[in-house]
């Protein structure tokens, strides 16, 4: 994913840039209409096995064999289960609880600033206020939206889930500076999507048995935009991003998530938010852009 603590980036290409933007953002509907049609455990296994698939082509193809030592690959298997297989189980399960897309999106885009903070109480690493503010202003922003009704969010189940998954995707982020910046980021998302399946399926059969798909052509478009467009197609983007503007490239464009999450779930799903909801969104927004101490990373065409 990306390095949070970032040096300062470069300028960003404009088109890789609003189409990492959008294809992020777009995981947030998809997952949410996946899990409609197909249980949430299996809709990531099929996912998974997809993208690793696809992964593995294309590693083989673009950067040849596999040069990673045996430790290294280890520290990636690991990292990817966290980021991949506990992550958007907790965050699919949410979904199934009734979490809705805008506030799931608003909880991930509070990652770079959750693991400044993690850093600092793990890693002694220093925590700005900056920072601090940043990560206390976004949570009002959640708060706002979330109100004192949670039904509608999930209940205090589905909010559970959906935090242990910002938790979690905050811990691998920590987790990929144990790997580096050294392995080739292809063959490494490859070992990480191939092992993240298997304890995906695993659960699937377990839990939800082989009735988990109550629509296969809904489900299979799930499916393969999942893999290929969020999976894969997000992947590349953020290369193109980091090799022009750093590693934290992606999490200088975190903070644009939410809002562009909230329309693409009024168009495609019919979510609305309220004058309230708007606000705390505002907030949310304002608080990661301060966290992340980029409130306009410089865009060229």
């Amino acid at each position: 994913m990306t390095d949070v603590q970032a040096r300062p980036v470069g300028a960003l290409p404009l088109v890789p840039a609003a189409a990492f933007v959008l294809v992020w953002s777009s995981g947030y509907i998809s997952g949410p209409y996946g899990v409609e049609h197909v249980a949430p455990f299996t809709l990531l296994a099929l996912r998974f096995v997809v993208a690793a698939a696809l992964a593995l082509v294309l590693a083989r193809m673009l950067r040849g064999p596999l040069r990673i030592d045996r430790g290294t690959a280890g520290r990636i298997a690991l990292t990817g289960l966290v980021m991949n297989a506990v992550q958007f189980g907790a965050m699919y399960l949410a979904f199934d609880a009734g979490l809705g897309p805008t506030l799931a999106s608003m909880l991930h885009a509070l990652t770079p600033v959750l693991t400044a903070a993690l850093a600092a109480v793990f890693l002694k690493e220093a925590l700005s206020r900056r920072q601090l503010l940043g990560l206390v202003i976004g949570v009002t922003g959640v708060l706002i939206v979330l109100g004192p009704d949670v039904s509608a969010a999930g209940g205090p189940v589905g909010i559970a889930l959906g935090v242990f998954s910002a938790i979690t995707l905050s811990l691998g982020t920590l987790g990929q500076r144990w790997i580096g910046h050294g392995p080739d980021p292809i063959w490494s998302a490859a070992i990480q999507f191939s092992v993240s399946a298997p304890p995906l399926a695993v659960l699937a059969l377990t839990l939800e048995g082989t009735h988990a798909v109550s629509d296969p052509l809904r489900g299979g478009i799930a499916v393969l935009f999942l893999a290929i467009v969020n999976s894969i197609v997000g992947l590349l983007l953020l290369g193109a991003l980091v090799r022009r503007g750093g590693a934290g490239a992606g999490s200088s464009l975190f903070f644009l998530s939410p809002p562009v999450t909230a329309v693409l779930a009024w168009v495609v799903l019919g979510e609305t938010l309220g004058p309230v909801e708007l606000v705390g969104l505002v907030v949310a927004v304002v608080g990661v852009a301060l966290g992340t101490g980029r409130a306009a990373p410089r865009l060229v065409s």
